[in-house]
């Protein structure tokens, strides 16, 4: 005999088992007990077939969308696993009524959310965002790691085309938002830079429409415009920028703060979260400390040194406003010799022979002692500097051509994965 609930289970009944548990996942391969499993499906796979294993590995339910997987008492059939983890992620943050920090934008998303945590969780119980868990399952997932003596959230958003922001922005339903920047990055979904300024800003209409905050940076023109009509809250003027050289030093309250951050470009995002710690009433002394003590990794910012060389790892991602920022950083490291090795942008589509070449051109106008292009589409553009088809030739190349004494960036889209040249450098 077979058991097994059926479509009419209410939202709020799944809710009361989450309750009980306190755990939820998607992947077998993570399974502890007390975890409800989310059978969800993929180009590639089907989490139905996984019910069963899950429940053996010892989840206490499994949640399905297709009958002849209910093969016991512990399944739960739904209509759509997908839509009924968002639903129970929405649910679940209404029933906290905790307040909910929500941040997107096309650069320093994830370093600005994590800095932010660093701040507020000085003081309150906070629950952020993991990694770059940021889409339609990340955020229903961050929302369900809450708990009740949550105190705050802080949710990440990503996006690469129209209505997502203001899809998560629904499950996520923040009270506060902040966009870090509108640049040109996923511009094959989002069609053009103005695709890209109205998809972020999906956040901001939810914001608007439920009569909520917003964090804004003072000198980004495009942003004060948008947000003329809503309730700002501007960075706070007591941040000040000493210098980036290459870490960043700057002032807040008359108190130094020396961060482990490189480039100017992280300026704004260190000004983010103690403007935001500053509104959430964290002191001067915590968030100083808080921020000092933020180390980045993840290939974001990090620095390596090898016996040989300095590196500058900025290899999570890149797109042309990231890729411009951070070459225009580097060139004002003082008195070094300087090689730069950059890897190319992904998801720009028509616009990304432009832009790689725009890239190149910026390249070439500084005075860098050694260029290194890597990639199908740096190859393609017109340069006197090094170009390298693929990562196995830049391997290949830097045996032969090894670099000494040097500070080397090291930047590219994460489908390049160019972390590896630390091997060989």
């Amino acid at each position: 005999m077979r058991f097994f609930y059926f479509y009419n289970m209410k939202i709020e009944d799944l809710h009361k088992l989450y309750l009980a548990h306190g755990l939820v996942d998607t992947d077998t391969r993570k399974i502890r007990n007390n975890t409800i499993f989310f059978a969800l499906k993929g180009e590639n796979f089907n989490g139905n077939s996984f019910a069963g294993e899950a429940i053996a590995k010892g989840a206490s339910y499994a949640v399905i969308d297709e009958e002849k997987y209910a093969t016991s008492d512990k399944i739960i059939l739904v209509e759509n696993v997908l839509e009924t983890l968002q639903q129970l992620a929405n649910y679940h943050r209404n029933y906290l009524k905790l307040p909910v920090i929500a941040l997107t934008g096309s650069n320093g998303k994830t370093t600005t959310k994590e800095l932010i945590n660093a701040v507020l969780s000085t003081k309150y119980k906070t629950t952020a965002t993991i990694g770059n868990l940021n889409n339609h399952i990340g955020v229903p997932l961050t929302l369900l790691s809450m708990k009740r003596n949550t105190e705050i959230g802080i949710v990440e958003m990503g996006a690469n085309h129209q209505k997502e922001i203001a899809f998560l922005s629904e499950i996520a339903s923040p009270d506060y938002g902040y966009i870090t920047n509108f640049g040109s990055a996923h511009l094959e979904g989002f069609g053009s830079l103005e695709g890209v300024v109205k998809g972020k800003s999906e956040l901001y209409d939810f914001l608007k429409k439920h009569s909520k905050k917003v964090f804004v940076n003072p000198n980004d023109e495009k942003q004060v415009e948008i947000t003329n009509c809503m309730d700002v809250i501007y960075f706070s003027k007591e941040v000040k920028f000493i210098n980036a050289n290459p870490l960043i030093e700057l002032s807040y309250n008359n108190q130094e703060i020396k961060s482990n951050l490189i480039g100017k470009y992280n300026f704004t995002n260190i000004a983010a979260a103690i403007t935001i710690g500053e509104y959430f009433n964290v002191s001067v002394e915590e968030i100083k400390n808080a921020i000092e003590s933020y180390i980045p990794s993840n290939n974001r910012s990090q620095i390596i040194k090898t016996k040989s060389n300095k590196i500058i790892l900025d290899a999570y991602n890149a797109n042309p406003t990231s890729m411009k920022a951070a070459i225009e950083s580097f060139e004002a490291l003082n008195g070094e010799y300087k090689t730069i090795i950059l890897g190319d942008m992904f998801e720009l589509g028509e616009y990304s022979s432009e832009e790689h070449q725009k890239i190149v051109d910026l390249v070439e106008s500084k005075n860098f002692d050694d260029v290194i292009l890597v990639g199908e589409n740096f190859y393609k553009t017109k340069t006197s500097s090094k170009k390298i088809k693929s990562f196995q030739d830049l391997s290949d190349y830097l045996k032969s051509n090894q670099i000494e004494d040097s500070t080397i960036l090291v930047k590219g889209s994460r489908g390049m994965a160019l972390e590896r040249v630390v091997e060989f450098c």
